[in-house]
């Protein structure tokens, strides 16, 4: 605390934004007078950590956590400390560890989560690095949800309606909020890289440094909170949703992964002579066999599975290749020293930590239980047969029968995740569609 007491007072804060990740990846917190965050403990309900995307309460909360909506306690990160630039005081944000009242740490967190995966790399001598690359959309101003989305109209007075992909021009489109959100970016010491234009309209790619993996997925959860208000700033949204229209590409999170020895720092996915070694083809091993079971963290919601489809630059098998974008799983060129893995499989709107965690533990149990990989996928894979899931329902049926996810992250969140997702589908699966109501009403 001494540390972040300093710091809060080097940068004359007046208010502080007491922040923990929610399972959906979203900031939950209160905001405190700097006097009285430091003068107090501080806390929050352990049921915000059982909350559905839309608010509602699971119907297990009194098996998962106290019935009385007893508080957790909060524990500031001194690594997680950031400027607010969008704030009109002095403000900052502090992301919390949450535990228990005895102590323990909070089984639901998702934050925890990741830590657990780390500490068991650890153990092993072993310590992960990742690179994330996010994409998302702007979109124009949507305030009836009936309404598809659609491109913004950028500084020539246009909407984009065609392919971009790469254009230096199309993202220039948009110059006022990209040099908002790399001021933004800058203050809040978050190590953006590249940015390009995706394929999609007014669809965007942000390259992160490589690095430590809690570090980066800090960093991802609170840039999603920055791009999001650097385009309200320029009256437009930006959406992180897996699928947000119908004829353009999904937006995903990719994942690059490394291991490397915590003694000596180098990378064990290659032998003395820089040649692919057993760590690393166990590694693939562990992700095609695993991510199946894994997959619901990667698309957490009903929206994710509308991302799996073919020929739109998604993966729908569990392939691997050398260099290969159809794959779910890449291994990118690189020298021996960078020699790492690309996890295609989560969606951009899944919370870091826990994608994050997922992947580094399919890739953990593929070394630890000698998985062997198939062989290389050579061409286009878009049209293999779908092996994924295609509906949060099957997801959920996956993850309840696959023991490893407990075993990686422990009985209580394993069925906190299976109860909030759950509920989610039920709760879209009461909705007619238009679609229903268009080809079914009349004609069946």
């Amino acid at each position: 605390m001494e540390t972040i007491r300093q710091w809060l007072k080097e940068n004359r804060i007046t208010e502080v934004e007491c922040i923990v990740p929610d399972m959906a990846g979203n900031a939950r917190g209160k905001f405190t007078p700097t006097d009285k965050y430091l003068s107090q403990n501080n806390r929050l309900p352990e049921s915000i950590l059982v909350q559905t995307v839309t608010g509602d309460y699971v119907d297990e909360h009194d098996e998962l956590v106290n019935p009385a909506d007893t508080d957790m306690i909060l524990v500031p990160d001194p690594n997680a400390v950031r400027i607010n630039p969008w704030a009109n005081e002095p403000t900052a944000q502090i992301i919390h560890d949450c535990y228990t009242r005895d102590g323990d740490p909070h089984p639901i967190s998702s934050r925890n989560i990741l830590k657990l995966v780390l500490e068991k790399y650890k153990e092993k001598g072993w310590k992960p690095v990742i690179a994330p690359e996010v994409e998302f959309y702007l979109v124009q101003r949507n305030l009836d949800p009936d309404e598809r989305l659609k491109p913004p109209v950028g500084r020539s007075g246009r909407s984009e309606r065609t392919r971009q992909s790469y254009s230096i021009d199309a993202a220039n489109e948009y110059e006022n909020f990209v040099e908002l959100m790399y001021d933004y970016c800058e203050k809040m010491n978050l190590d953006v890289d590249t940015l390009i234009h995706e394929s999609g309209s007014a669809q965007m790619e942000i390259n992160f440094l490589h690095g430590d993996p809690l570090d980066l997925a800090d960093q991802v959860f609170t840039f999603k909170r920055t791009v999001r208000e650097a385009a309200l700033r320029q009256n437009i949204y930006a959406t992180f949703m897996a699928k947000p229209m119908a004829d353009e590409p999904g937006s995903a999170l990719h994942l690059h992964q490394s291991l490397v020895d915590i003694e000596t720092g180098r990378n064990i996915f290659v032998d003395e002579n820089g040649q692919e070694n057993d760590t690393f083809r166990h590694f693939i091993g562990g992700m095609q066999e695993y991510i199946p079971g894994f997959i619901s963290f990667f698309a957490p919601n009903v929206n994710s599975y509308r991302r799996f489809t073919p020929d739109i630059a998604a993966p729908t098998s569990l392939h691997w290749g050398y260099d290969n974008r159809t794959t779910g799983l890449r291994v990118p060129d690189s020298s021996p020293e960078a020699k790492r893995l690309e996890n295609r499989f989560p969606g951009a709107d899944c919370n870091p930590y826990i994608a994050i965690a997922a992947s580094l533990a399919c890739g953990y149990l593929g070394i630890v239980n000698k998985v062997n990989p198939t062989a290389p996928y050579e061409g286009s894979c878009a049209h293999e047969p779908i092996s994924l899931p295609r509906s949060q329902e099957h997801a959920l049926r996956l993850l309840a029968d696959c023991p490893e996810a407990t075993e990686m992250f422990g009985d209580v969140f394993v069925r906190a995740w299976h109860a909030i997702k759950r509920d989610e589908y039920e709760e879209f699966n009461r909705v007619i569609s238009p679609w229903e109501r268009e080809y079914l009403l009349l004609s069946v």
